[in-house]
């Protein structure tokens, strides 16, 4: 268990709960005069715990919001993205213990998804489903090959859109296909690809980004557990790069694909 956002929303719900349910109960022996005065911490979670407990169930059971901090997932994402996730995508889990109590569908090879880090749970990370249970995965003169089939790679030319800095310079746009899933990664042709294959565990993922020569992803550090799952990213809700003080609400509303 570790000590998180979600940790504190599941102990603050419950203490203003037990406190307002409490009162409730120790106000039906009192004097009518004694029951028209409220300790101030009653009052407070009388109030709160609405709120905590809707707050609750949507960021558990339904939908929550996470921002984007780096660039793995250029040109899909781009730093700054405010994006909406759905949490019932791969099982309905209760919060902070993470136990599946509704199964409700597996990943797709091409969904993108935020999963816990497998390294250190605390950390958020979110990257595309290349690899299933039992796929073999293997990256040879960097082409994606999937259980021995080449995923369709076409060249799209020259990336000149945000983050074009030195981590971009020489970067080219291509479009993938994973199956039917097409979506656009980016690469440098003066760097050279990491190569090699692997079979993926049952009950695990591969998980690469989609700026495939800056992405720290299952090439470095191995398959994502089932159980790490978060949900899959469905739309982009607002861009603030608050770093560089840039807007752009042109993206507002593009869903993730």
């Amino acid at each position: 268990m570790t000590f998180s956002l979600e940790l504190i929303l599941v102990l603050a719900t419950l203490v203003t709960g037990v406190i307002w349910l409490t009162w409730a109960v120790i106000r039906r022996r009192l004097s009518p005069e004694r029951q028209a005065s409220m300790p101030w911490y009653v009052d407070y979670s009388r109030s709160f715990f609405p709120v905590l407990l809707i707050v609750l169930v949507l960021r558990s059971f339904v939908a929550e919001p996470f921002r984007i901090p780096s660039g793995s997932m250029m040109p899909t994402l781009l730093v700054g993205d405010f994006i909406l996730v759905n949490k019932f995508s791969y099982g309905v889990r209760l919060p902070v213990t993470r136990t599946v109590i509704l199964d409700t569908g597996r990943p797709e090879r091409g969904d993108v998804v935020v999963f816990k880090y497998p390294r250190n749970p605390a950390e958020d990370y979110i990257k595309r489903v290349v690899g299933l249970p039992g796929d073999l995965i293997e990256f040879r003169d960097r082409t994606l090959f999937v259980n021995g089939e080449p995923q369709a790679l076409e060249k799209l030319g020259p990336y000149d859109g945000v983050g074009s800095g030195r981590m971009m310079t020489g970067a080219m746009r291509f479009r993938e296909s994973l199956g039917e899933v097409p979506h656009e990664i980016l690469m440098r042709e003066n760097v050279a690809g990491l190569s090699g294959s692997v079979r993926v565990p049952e009950g695990h993922y591969f998980m690469v980004g989609d700026n495939r020569d800056n992405s720290n992803d299952s090439r470095m550090w191995g398959f994502v557990p089932e159980e790490l799952l978060v949900g899959r990213a469905l739309f982009i809700w607002l861009n603030w790069d608050y770093n560089g003080g840039n807007w752009d609400f042109s993206r507002i509303g593009n869903r993730i694909q």
